[in-house]
């Protein structure tokens, strides 16, 4: 599969089940932690959890737009071997823009539970629930395109705190109307 079916596929099939509540931070980093789920793609039944974190720095430097930077996402592992500023370009040719930041993605734990997925969805919006947890996304799509996923994941965050961050901008700058 090459990487505009792969995107395709993430597009069609990704569902966040659960975001982030709180904007991303306009001028700090922002941790964005997820649990992304998987139909595992080797043993039937089973369900790939990954649970991580994209990182996304605040701006050191003024880039120009739609330059996003992106580093952990491992795209260079699969099949079509694609470094992650090609993903930054493949994403800007579909429309797709990030702020210009740079975007590192961490896997802290990959493991592999029975299914079914429902199930195991399930247990994991529980336990969230549970814990209060108003930081930690939960993504789910096919395990073959999960970078695309947890990407999207990211931009969805990304475009619901613009109208925000506009909002800091302008107030920093002392333009804000109140």
């Amino acid at each position: 599969m090459n990487i505009e079916e792969l995107w395709q596929k993430a597009v069609n099939k990704t569902e966040i089940h659960r975001a982030r509540l709180r904007y991303l931070y306009t001028f700090d980093q922002t941790s964005l932690p997820y649990v992304y789920l998987a139909e595992s793609s080797v043993n039937d039944g089973d369900v790939v959890v990954r649970q991580g974190s994209i990182v996304a720095e605040r701006p050191m430097i003024l880039l120009p737009g739609n330059l996003p930077q992106f580093e952990g996402f491992q795209m260079q592992d699969k099949n079509f071997n694609i470094g992650n500023d090609s993903v930054a370009a493949f994403l800007f040719m579909r429309g797709v823009s990030f702020p210009a930041m740079k975007y590192s993605n961490e896997v802290h734990k990959l493991d592999v539970m029975p299914g079914p997925l429902s199930k195991v969805v399930t247990r994991y919006k529980n336990d969230l629930q549970k814990k209060e947890d108003i930081n930690t996304g939960l993504v789910i799509s096919p395990e073959d395109c999960w970078q695309f996923a947890v990407l999207i994941y990211a931009a969805a965050l990304a475009a619901k705190s613009m109208p925000e961050d506009v909002k800091n901008i302008l107030k920093r700058m002392g333009l804000e109307n109140n």
